[in-house]
This record gives C-alpha cells, structure tokens and sequence, in this order.
C-alpha cells in the first residue's frame, strides 16, 4: 500500500514552523545568526536551520517511510540530493526561501514544500509568513490560494499577451557569463523584467495571473518543484529550455514557464537564447 502526505497537515506543519522559529527571528538576527555559503549573497539563517530541523523531525514522525529533502540537509550532506530521483516518497523543503530578503529585513519570504511519488511532484505548498497564507496544488485539483481564515480562491494564470506586452521575473544571475549580456539585450523586447530575489513569491505572483512569465537557469529542487506544479496546474506551459519536461531530479537546463506554449516559444525564440 503507497504511503501519501495529506497536505493539509504538511502545510500546517509549515505555517508552525514559520511562527515558531521564522518570524521572532525576522529583524532580530544577531551578528553570528547569518552566514554565507557558496558566496556573499548565498545565505543560511539560524532560521533556515531552526525551521528544518522543525519540519524534518515532526515530518519523520508523520511519515517516517518518506525521505525528507532540505535546502540546509543537503548543503551538510550534498549526497543526500541524488537520492531524490530514486526515491519512492520524498518531501522536498525549503524552510526560508528568499533569505537574502529574510536577512535584510525585507518581507519577501516564504517556506516551500512538495511531494513527489515515483519520480513525479505530485503537491507543493508555498507558506507566505507575512500574509498568513498559502498557495497549494496537488496535481490534478487545480491551483489555490488558502487562507488561514479557511477562506480560499482558485488561481489561474494570466491570459496571453505579445511580446512587447508580455510583464514578468527571470532570474539572470545564473546564466552562462557568455551568454548573459545578451539575453539582457533581448529582455529590452518585453515590456517588463524584475525579480524579487525570491523565488516563493514569484511563483505566487505568476500563479496568481499578475506576470507572463518566469524565467530559472539554476534549478535546485527546493526552489522550483512547488511551484512548477503550481503554475501548471494554475493553467500554465512550463519545461526546460530544450522543450523537456522538468522533472524533480534536474539541477540544470533551464527553465521557463509562461501561460501557454506559443508564449513559452515566442520568448525561447527571441528572448531566452540560452
């Protein structure tokens, strides 16, 4: 009999963590409660640490079979990353997402779970501390916001647009310097660009219908599988640059996600030469 994750309760479980161990941190870090990691922009939190070690414990009682997949897990142990694509049941964190922001006092953050079965995502869950909220998919029951009210609203992505009209985020920093200027040059063909340094609520915002697009070169699985599956099922076309589906063990190739597909061509074409 296959093991499930009632979503429910993981998203609960998320939203506790975040007032217990996120927000009394939030404006309150000491001097040795952030550091950095691979670089000066790549930080951990004593949040980010306190937060796993919240969910994965409460997470291992709740469902012990599964394999528990953290951003701060896999940078103690990075050979904990390849088990994911063999795993039967995996629940994949993101305790604070935007910690950059999280560390700089901007309140732009979020706590990211999804589950994935048999090599495939089948939830994700994307907690907003600040706005008490969530936006969930599990697959085939569409996108929604839920708020802790109980009240709630299905989402659907925004209804396509030309390019010169086309508003959205792509995250540039991790493109291959030989390539990035010009892709920089070719973002002057869309009306809009920006980013929020957070992936949590790029995804709600392009989930919810307010951009046309989302653009990721690095794709670690934290970051990106809630909320792939989210804008999909919010109505949306997403795959690798080479017109591959993303799936949960991909670190690389790209990703671009757009309401439709004759979008998602159009800026591949003229925009994302990668």
């Amino acid at each position: 009999m296959r093991v499930t994750v009632d979503v429910t309760v993981l998203a609960d479980l998320l939203r506790r963590a975040a007032k217990a161990e996120i927000l009394p941190r939030f404006r309150r870090l000491g001097q040795h409660d952030v550091r950095a990691k691979s670089e000066a922009t790549d930080l951990v939190t004593e949040a980010d640490e306190q937060a796993e070690r919240m969910i994965k414990a409460e997470a291992a009682q709740l469902w012990p079979s599964a394999l528990f997949l953290g951003e701060e897990s896999v940078a103690a142990d990075p050979d904990l990353l390849g088990s994911l694509e063999h795993a039967d049941l995996a629940i994949v964190v993101d305790p604070v997402d935007g910690t950059f922001n999280f560390a700089a006092g901007i309140p732009a953050f979020g706590v990211m779970a999804s589950v994935i079965s048999a090599g495939e995502t089948i939830a994700g869950i994307i907690y907003d501390p600040m706005g008490d909220d969530w936006v969930m998919a599990e697959k085939g029951g569409g996108a929604w916001l839920r708020r802790s009210d109980g009240g709630g609203e299905r989402l659907s992505v925004a209804a396509p647009v030309g390019l010169e009209h086309m508003v959205g985020m792509a995250s540039t920093g991790y493109l291959p310097q030989e390539k990035r200027a010009e892709i920089l040059g070719n973002l002057a063909k869309v009306r809009f660009l920006t980013n929020y340094r957070c992936a949590a609520h790029e995804y709600r915002t392009f989930a919810g219908g307010h951009v046309h697009y989302l653009m990721y070169n690095k794709l670690m699985p934290w970051d990106h599988l809630a909320g792939t599956l989210i804008s999909q099922e919010a109505g949306a076309y997403a795959a690798r640059f080479d017109g591959s589906p993303y799936l949960p063990h991909h670190l690389d190739g790209g990703l671009l996600i757009t309401p439709d597909k004759a979008s998602w061509e159009v800026l591949r074409r003229e925009v994302f030469t990668v």
